[in-house]
């Protein structure tokens, strides 16, 4: 299949050998050409694959890529055909190739292309500060003493609210809203994402239900990327905060005062309560649901579709919903298994 992205040129094997420091295979031709990364069975003569699993060595026997990495378990086993690198971390290696022949695929571009910095159809608020070089794609709406850093884009129909400051070379993909916020530099957040707006706020009573004013900000630090149709709540008594290099993935929702900590990692459909504080470096798979006021220390790695209802230590790995450590959830797991096959569980009882 065509790529979407046309490629920023072609590397020689030298050029990628020095690029990722894996080795060539002796006699291999170092000139040889590569414009294209791919998988083993739909590579082809001027891409470029890689090989560390041996579930795949089939595929790797037989494929026609014109360059493959592969670790030194494999290296013997590498096919003549491609020209064998030989790594320690293929796939780091692959990721290297495909950053330097891709690097437009990093985050969103102009969907417009125009040869001028900001459309015609923009609407830029007279009191809205922009630097230069920023980017302001059709029917992008600025708000009055908004701030924009230069080299950043704001994408179709994108909608920068009042008093927002935003940093140097980000991306706002199409349709974004960005309300109450504050952005740091390098921020990319793609198309949908829905920043600052009102938290889920309201006081019960016997009349119905009372909206509590969310009158605190958003703030996401430097290198953040943010998936298509997440949104993040402004706080109500507290900022929301994401910390630095935190990497979020589509359809994730972060509730208001949450405070998530620098190179977090969060998969799609997560859900994040109110006033919750997650640690530095915490990673959370799909589904994961935390509830309101829990605390995720540092490192902490949640398996998907863990429901969090209490504070997870530093460095632990839990599981389940609701959730514990992975041992204490394997250790039901295998319990259950053995009543359901008639076997009384370990250490006897009933």
């Amino acid at each position: 299949m065509p790529n979407i992205l046309s490629p920023n040129g072609k590397l020689t094997i030298e050029e990628i050998a020095e690029l990722t420091r894996a080795k060539p295979r002796p006699g291999d031709p170092l000139g040889r050409r590569i414009e294209n990364v791919a998988p083993l069975d739909s590579a082809g003569a001027t891409d470029i694959s890689f090989f560390d699993n041996a579930k795949y060595l089939a595929e790797f026997a037989s494929t026609r890529a014109g360059a493959c990495f592969v670790s030194p378990r494999f290296a013997a086993s590498a096919p003549s055909g491609p020209v064998a690198l030989v790594t320690a971390e293929p796939y780091r290696a692959f990721v290297a190739v495909a950053l330097a022949l891709f690097p437009a695929a990093l985050r969103p571009s102009s969907l417009f292309g125009a040869s001028e910095a900001r459309a015609s159809s923009a609407q830029i608020h007279s009191s809205a500060r922009l630097e230069a070089s920023v980017t302001i794609d059709p029917l992008a709406v600025i708000g009055p003493r908004a701030e924009i850093g230069g080299g950043t884009l704001i994408a179709a129909g994108a909608v920068i609210g009042p008093d927002v400051c935003i940093g140097r070379d980000c991306a706002i993909g199409a349709g974004v809203t960005v309300l109450h916020a504050l952005i740091g530099d390098r921020v990319i957040i793609h198309p949908g994402v829905r920043i600052g707006q009102d938290g889920f706020g309201y006081l019960p009573g016997p009349r119905g239900h009372q909206k509590i004013p969310q009158t605190r900000r958003v703030i996401i630090q430097d290198d953040v990327e943010i998936g298509a149709n997440t949104t993040v709540d402004r706080g109500s008594t507290r900022d929301t905060i994401i910390g630095e290099g935190s990497k979020i993935d589509n359809l994730v929702q972060i509730a208001h005062n949450v405070s998530i900590g620098r190179h977090c990692l969060i998969a799609g459909q997560t859900g994040i309560s109110g006033s919750a504080q997650v640690g530095d470096f915490v990673v959370m798979a799909g589904k994961v649901g935390i509830a309101d006021h829990v605390k995720i220390g540092d490192g902490a790695i949640l398996g998907a579709q863990s429901g969090v209802m209490a504070d997870v230590p530093a460095g632990a790995r839990w599981l389940g919903s609701p959730a514990q450590p992975v041992r204490d959830f394997m250790k039901g797991v295998a319990a259950l298994r053995r009543l359901a096959r008639g076997q009384k569980p370990e250490g006897g009882g009933v």
